[in-house]
């Protein structure tokens, strides 16, 4: 009888270690408490005045929305909220600006016996490989042109002095020009004056052509806004050679 005794109690023992162990493993186990996100609106808003007070819009804007968007109800977030509508419309509008001002190329270089400017802008529409050049010449001895080129193997369909359908933002208006006789595929504008004081005014130029190459008709699209007459340099005239 006592052998049975201690053999239960050694028995109740044991359980009460198990349990023991397996409440002690639950508790090391069991997962911490999530820890709040540090606020570090302060910190991200002293940046954001830096970024205004050097005038860095891009990155400005950046830092703003990341504060509206991670702390939509700090002091941070109240004072970004009076500024950064303006800073972005700032941004959107200078990088706007700057896109359209790099549509154009300028270039001063000797050309057949004598010096050219010139002004380039490439179609928006079509792009690619099928895009035409719309440029604007100075030459010391040729003068002022202003026409159409297409760099691949083929021109332009115009017979004799054709007309161009064109809009200059959207008002429509005609375009009167002539292939050269020498056979470069590109049209000339009889109007060259007429023709850059309307680029001058406009920010989008559509014409209407028919290129050699099957006879196809397209839409040329120029974004000419950031067209700037002081970066196209005059040439002056080559003098006379005496005889």
């Amino acid at each position: 009888m006592n052998q049975r005794l201690r053999l239960a109690a050694t028995t109740f023992g044991s359980l009460l270690a198990l349990a023991g162990c397996s409440q002690s493993g639950d508790q090391a186990q069991a997962p911490q408490q999530a820890q709040a996100p540090v606020d570090d609106s302060a910190g991200k808003l002293d940046t954001y005045r830096q970024l205004l007070r050097i005038n860095n819009d891009e990155m400005a804007v950046t830092m703003g929305k990341e504060i509206l968007s991670r702390y939509p109800n700090s002091a941070a977030a109240k004072e970004v909220q009076e500024t950064l509508p303006a800073i972005e419309k700032r941004y959107i509008e200078n990088s706007e600006k700057n896109r359209l001002a790099g549509l154009w190329l300028y270039q001063v270089s000797p050309m057949a016996g004598g010096t050219q400017s010139t002004a380039t802008i490439y179609t928006s529409q079509p792009g690619g490989e099928n895009r035409v050049r719309l440029v604007l010449r100075r030459h010391t001895e040729w003068g002022q042109n202003a026409f159409l080129f297409n760099g691949g193997p083929h021109g332009f369909v115009c017979k004799g002095v054709c007309s161009i359908k064109a809009t200059f933002d959207g008002k429509p208006g005609t375009i009167s020009a002539f292939a050269p006789t020498t056979g470069e595929p590109a049209l000339l504008f009889k109007d060259d004056k007429g023709f850059i004081a309307q680029l001058e005014k406009a920010k989008k130029i559509t014409m209407d052509v028919t290129l050699q190459d099957g006879e196809k008709k397209v839409t040329l699209v120029f974004e000419t806004g950031g067209f700037d007459p002081s970066k196209w340099q005059a040439v002056s005239k080559s003098p006379a050679k005496k005889k």
